[in-house]
Formats: structure tokens, sequence, C-alpha cells
């Protein structure tokens, strides 16, 4: 008879106390050194680095580099975090910061009072530099933008400035925002009251970002923006116009046009089939021109046939949509886009499908508030905008990093909380041993993640061009 192995004792006795230096956010290691990867750090000194009025002060990488973890980390936006995160020497290993360098929250609270509005503009700089590095990796042959706005939801705190009720019934501020892809390549914070088309801050915006890219990447390239109705104004159709760029807008269902497109004949009308969206739609193309308009523009009249899952919608319960756009009216945007071989965008299914695709721009407002928050924590407003850019910049080269290192053991599109549960939150032991510093990683996470190649690509990453 064989013997029989004694019972392993699974019981906890006791507990006691390490002096071990240990982390529970192993996963952060690669984030903080794909930081350093980048070499960003003269960029931040070159326009933030004045901020600094005593050299006894923590650097303002350091200060950065702190934030941008705050923001990957994830688990409270509250400053007090950072005390938190002051005592604990294996937070401080994990991010490659000296623990006496870690900022308080008093520190981080002055931080970002002592901002102007001349230096918050710095962000938007920095936010347009990170695009244009993207640009210049994924070498893409058509450029899409999407500008819309995203409300903040600031209801329940206390007296801010520039907290005002939006069109969302909610108390809180409305930035303008400009998506390309998963990434924000630009915003305007504003006050909640402020509605999409307020003032020309959408043309200013998308004529500096033209420029910036026939400058800085291709005078060629194809333009495309997408925009909702809420910008349907003549003054923005004229400036885009100008710029050689395409636009597709929604517009308003008017009397006379709803009047227009009940009287027209029925062999007027298309019906396109999408086969892997499983949508149909009917589509009526026309001319039209606004009674303040100096010219006839490109419209489409759209109405569903199908909802989402294939089944037929009822006639009553078809809501329109009508479309604006430039496309395939000879202006230079046509021949752009014939040249880079796609002359299909000219067509009316494809210009249907391309507004449609805005519902994966406004994805990017869910992905940016499952990353960040939408409660901003100062009263003032500058401090509350730089803590906001300070979160867009964060969010975009999180989007980055998914690119450079996790596109393999993870999906692209993964939302930042995924990314936290299976990367960031493992456990790690941090060793100092032979003049080296050495993370160690529990064999599990290790073999599941592959963190041996994670930590390779952390360390070969594209560096943000400098000029």
């Amino acid at each position: 008879m064989a013997n029989k192995r004694p019972k392993e004792k699974t019981k906890i006795d006791r507990v006691e106390v390490t002096s071990n230096c240990l982390t529970d956010r192993a996963g952060l290691s690669l984030f903080a050194r794909y930081l350093v990867s980048l070499q960003i750090s003269p960029l931040l000194i070159r326009w933030f680095g004045s901020m600094r009025k005593n050299r006894k002060g923590i650097k303002i990488i350091d200060v950065f580099t702190q934030l941008f973890c705050f923001f990957f980390d994830g688990t409270s936006f509250r400053l007090t975090r950072f005390d938190e995160l002051r005592k604990d020497d294996g937070y401080a290993a994990t991010i490659e910061t000296k623990q006496e360098c870690l900022a308080s929250s008093h520190q981080m609270k002055r931080f970002f009072e002592s901002f102007s509005f001349v230096r918050i503009y710095l962000f938007r700089k920095f936010l347009q530099k990170l695009f244009i590095w993207r640009l210049r990796i994924s070498q893409p042959e058509v450029i899409v933008f999407d500008i819309d706005t995203m409300v903040m939801d600031n209801d329940d705190a206390d007296v801010r400035e520039g907290v005002q009720p939006t069109y969302k019934k909610k108390k809180g501020f409305q930035p303008l925002q400009m998506t390309w892809g998963r990434y924000v390549v630009d915003a305007v914070f504003r006050g909640g009251k402020k509605h999409s088309n307020h003032s020309d801050t959408v043309i200013k915006m998308v004529r500096h970002m033209v420029k910036l890219i026939r400058t800085q990447y291709r005078s060629d390239v194809p333009i495309l923006l997408t925009i909702d109705s809420g910008f349907f104004d003549e003054v923005n159709f004229k400036e885009f116009e100008k710029l050689n760029i395409g636009y597709i807008s929604g517009g308003r269902v008017y009397a006379d046009i709803r009047k227009y497109v009940e009287d027209c004949h029925p062999s007027r009308w298309k019906v396109f089939h999408h086969e892997l969206k499983k949508r149909a739609w009917e589509i009526l193309s026309f001319g039209d021109c606004r009674g303040t308009w100096n010219s006839f523009r490109r419209a489409l009249f759209c109405r569903p046939l199908t909802d989402d899952k294939g089944q037929g919608v009822l006639s009553f319960a078809r809501k329109p949509t009508v479309l604006y756009t430039n496309i395939g009216r000879g202006f230079p945007i046509d021949d752009m886009l014939r040249k880079a071989g796609l002359s299909h965008w000219l067509t009316d299914e494809e210009i249907l499908l391309r507004y449609h695709g805005r519902g994966a721009s406004e994805l990017v407002n869910r992905s940016l508030k499952d990353f960040g928050t939408e409660h901003l924590p100062f009263k003032r407003f500058e401090s509350n905008a730089a803590f906001y850019y300070t979160m867009l910049v964060a969010f975009n080269l999180f989007e980055a990093f998914k690119e450079d290192v996790t596109y393999e053991v993870m999906p692209i599109a993964s939302y930042a909380t995924t990314v936290r549960r299976k990367l960031i939150d493992i456990a790690g032991k941090i060793v100092r041993t032979g003049g080296e510093i050495i993370l160690k990683i529990a064999k599990p996470s290790w073999q599941r993640l592959n963190f041996e190649q994670l930590w390779e690509q952390a360390n070969l990453v594209p560096v943000v061009a400098l000029e």
C-alpha cells in the first residue's frame, strides 16, 4: 500500500509585517519605463520648467511623471492619494523615483494653482506634438477628424468657476475636443454653458491643425472632418472649403426639406445595405441652399430601414438624418481622395458610413472618462483646466502605450479599467543586489503577460520628435 502524503497545512495562523520592498502595482513599472524611453523630458522642462521656483523643490519632470502614473493607476483621483503614495517605498521604486521625491497633496495643489491661461495653452501644444508623433509612425493615407463637446458632470460639487448648466441638464464643464482615432489631439477647456459652435473656436482649431499637418506631416494628405448638427453653420463650411479639407456635417430636418423629400418620386431614392453592420438605409441625394446661404451644397436625406440588430423599422419610427458635405462637388478634396485611392469615398453610401463612423469617435469620450474623472478638484478655473489637460496628455500616452507595448497581450481598444486589472494590478518585489535594482514578478503573471517581452518593448519605443 502506497504511503499517503501528509496533509498540507493551509490555514493562516497569524499575520506579520515585512520590511521587504513590495508593490501591488508592478505593471506600472512598464508605463514608467515607457515615459523614460519616450524622452519627453526636454519638452516638459522647456515649457514648464520655470514653474519650479525653488531648487530644493521637486523637479518638474518628476511632478509630471507622478501625475501621468497617478492617472494611469486610477485607484483614486483625489489629491490626498499622493499622501498615501508618498509613504509607499514600493510605489516609489516601481515608478523609478526616490521616495523623498514623491510629491504630497499640498505640493500638487500648489503646482496646479500656479497655472495661468498663458501656460495652460502649452498643454495644447504638447497634445499636438504627440499627434504629429503618432502621425509619423502610422503614416495614414487620409486623416479623419471629429469635433464634439464632452460634458463633465460636476453637479454635486461645491461652487467652482466655470461650472454651469449644460445641455444634459447637469452643471459642469463642456470642453470642445478634436479626436483622431482613439486620440484627443486638441481641446479647448470651457464652461458648461458654452454651446458647440460658440464663438469662432472651431474655425481657429481646425485652421491651426490643418496648418500643422501641412507643414509637419504632408502637404497633400486628404483631411476629412465630421461634425454633428451643433456645428451646422455656413461660416464653418466656407472656412473648411477655403482650407481645402472635406467635411460631413449633420443638418437639421426643416419643414421645407421634409416636404421636398415627400414629393420626390420613389425612383430617386436608393437603398443601401451594409452586410457587416446588418443595417439598411434609404438615401436621397439633392442640392440644398438655406435661406442665408450664398450657394448650394450637396445634401443627403437618410432614413433607416433596419436597426442595429437587422430588424426592420416601421415607417413612423424611421428617424431621418440630413447630411451636408463638400465631397463630390469638385473641390480639391475630391482629387486628393482619388490620388489616395479613395475615390469610392465620394459616393453617397460612403459619405453616410463616414458620418456614422462618428459613433467610434464618441467612444473616445467614454474611454477618457473611464481612464480619468469628470469631477475636477479645484474651485479656480485655471487650476481645473490644468488638471484636465494633464489628464488628456496622460490619456494620449496611455493609448500610445497600448499600441507600442501591450498590443500582443490585450486588444488595443481595451478600456483603462481592463488594462489596470490585467496589467497594472500584479504583485512584485523590488530587490537591490550587486549594484542593481531588480523587479521580481510572480511566475503566473510573468508567463501570462510575457512580462520580459513587454519590458523590452517599453525600452524600445519610438522617441517623440523634439524639433
